[in-house]
């Protein structure tokens, strides 16, 4: 008869010899998987070191043709604005203080004024506060001329009403200016826009100057709001450009929500490379071209003209 002791024994003779052929099947086997993977390692390395040059020499590339846009900027756009008023409209808070100073810069280089700068906030496209803005434009304080369209809509409303005071109609006369300093008042109490120059005067054109897209499910909403103004500013002056980062041209953002409606953007010139020199020349003659007619898509994105067409020097 078998001891248990045996039985015992003998277990523990198998799972040493296991423990023992594993110890020395991954010995052999660390060898050739470390040396591989140390070579992969290199391999990576060596391709970053590729990318970060090629990366730098891009960056400097891009940096060279920026300062040269820049340089020759003034000259391009010559005096194509001279004697022409531009409104500047910042549509939301993402948008750079250098873009907002360079595109006015550019168009004082053109020979054009820009009459003021509002920037909209929040409340100007929030749905929650629509019934507010609707209360205020349909109620006695506005200023005398102004005529309400027929619709039932804030943002129709809003933007009838701003259209009105702030843009000069072609061959036609600025409104009161004490119109501008009441509806802004008006709606700056409301939290719907504010006043971020020393005055605004009325204007024959206007740039909207937007950064990125609108989140969460009254993107729509919002953006419908600011293309109904879009609409009413085009349809009292003479022209509007919005202009723009790569990302306003996404889906959701103003750009993109402009160029996929085809009736707006026969109206409404865009730009989509407005933090570079490039969009900043682009925006002065997309107004140039408005001014002229002629509304397009400029910029660096998909189905656009990289320049908007250059105004021929008078002799």
């Amino acid at each position: 008869m078998i001891d248990f002791r045996y039985h015992l024994v003998s277990l523990i003779a198998v799972f040493l010899a296991v423990a023992l052929g594993i110890v020395i099947g991954t010995t052999a086997l660390n060898q050739p998987i470390l040396a591989d993977i140390k070579s992969q390692v290199q391999s990576l390395e060596h391709d970053k070191r590729g990318l970060e040059d090629q990366t730098q020499a891009l960056q400097s590339q891009l940096d060279t043709s920026d300062a040269f846009d820049a340089a020759v900027g003034p000259t391009l756009v010559g005096n194509s604005l001279a004697g022409r008023r531009v409104l500047l409209i910042v549509s939301n808070e993402d948008v750079p203080t250098e873009t907002i100073d360079g595109v006015s810069g550019l168009i004082e280089e053109a020979g054009g004024t820009v009459s003021g700068t509002l920037q909209l906030h929040p409340a100007y496209s929030d749905p929650s506060a629509a019934s507010s803005l609707q209360s205020y434009v349909t109620g006695p304080g506005l200023p005398t001329g102004v005529q309400l369209p027929e619709a039932d809509d804030a943002g129709q409303l809003v933007a009838s009403v701003l259209a009105q005071v702030l843009m000069i109609p072609p061959n036609g006369t600025a409104a009161d200016p004490s119109g501008i300093s009441s509806v802004t008042a008006g709606l700056n109490a409301l939290d719907a826009l504010s006043v971020d120059s020393s005055a605004v005067t009325a204007a024959d054109f206007a740039v909207v100057l937007t950064a990125g897209a609108f989140q969460g499910d009254d993107a729509a909403e919002r953006n419908g709001a600011l293309t109904d103004l879009l609409t009413a500013l085009d349809a009292a002056g003479s022209g509007v450009v919005v202009a723009g980062d790569a990302a306003s041209a996404g889906a959701d953002g103003l750009i993109g929500v402009v160029r996929g409606d085809p009736s707006l953007s026969g109206a409404v010139s865009t730009v989509d490379n407005a933090p570079t020199a490039a969009g900043r020349i682009n925006t002065v003659l997309a107004l140039v071209a408005e001014g002229n007619g002629t509304s397009g898509n400029y910029g660096a994105g998909a189905d656009t003209q990289p320049v908007p067409p250059v105004p021929v020097p008078a002799p």
